[in-house]
């Protein structure tokens, strides 16, 4: 499965939204879900060289998630995942400097996501759950989806992440069994920066995110069972 490995920012707010499956021990399995604007949404950006220039790192760090961009429907329970923009008209940014219709000069590649650091968690499989319910990137953009479960330095770590396509989704990580590690959960953008009138040709991903009743639901369930375990 392509995908692009990134620095990490450091460690954030635990995730509310968590209940423990009902079908297998409870130390055994974690369950999360997509959630809505009021989860704790972390956003973190990794800037690279386009291809025909060597695609070299250029740099990285945390990301507002207006910026990413990415925009939460909470009425209507959806997340929109658009291209990433720049409003920069610097060379550096722009092939000929920014405005309308200018081609972008680098790739970037946003991450959203929640980080979770409870060691609870350790040992453990996590499950991330939600549906895709559209996908109209161009060539010029690729969607994914994670989970990975950091060092407690962030010096290494270990993923799961596959395409953003349309459709139910489901994917697992064998959690390490260590102290201290910090497992996130979400979304990454990867592509060319587009000026920020340009993006609507370049498509997006819509995702479905649950209603908050349901998310309070998962909460409470979760607590309850952290709880049990402690």
């Amino acid at each position: 499965m392509k995908h692009f490995v990134g620095k990490s920012p450091a460690a954030m707010v635990a995730c509310l939204g968590v209940v423990l499956a009902g079908a297998v021990p409870a130390q055994a399995t974690v369950n999360v879900t997509v959630g809505n604007s009021t989860q704790p949404w972390l956003g973190f950006m990794n800037v690279f060289n386009l291809p025909s220039d060597g695609g070299a790192y250029q740099f990285g760090g945390p990301w507002g998630v207006p910026d990413l961009v990415a925009t939460f429907d909470d009425p209507n329970d959806k997340l929109t995942l658009s291209p990433n923009t720049i409003g920069d008209p610097n060379p550096y940014w722009y092939i000929g400097g920014g405005g309308p219709g200018a081609p972008g000069n680098k790739i970037m590649e946003a991450n959203l996501y929640i980080e979770m650091t409870d060691d609870a968690l350790a040992g453990q499989t996590m499950f991330f759950d939600g549906t895709v319910l559209s996908n109209t990137f161009t060539s010029a953009h690729q969607s994914y989806i994670f989970i990975r479960d950091f060092a407690p330095d962030y010096s290494t770590f270990n993923q799961t992440i596959v395409p953003a396509l349309p459709g139910p989704f489901s994917i697992s990580l064998a959690l390490d069994p260590g102290p201290g590690r910090h497992v996130q959960y979400g979304f990454q953008t990867v592509g060319v920066n587009v000026w920020f009138t340009d993006t609507a040709p370049f498509g997006n991903v819509v995702i479905a995110t649950p209603e908050p009743a349901s998310l309070a639901l998962l909460a409470l369930g979760g607590l309850a069972v952290l709880r049990r375990r402690r």
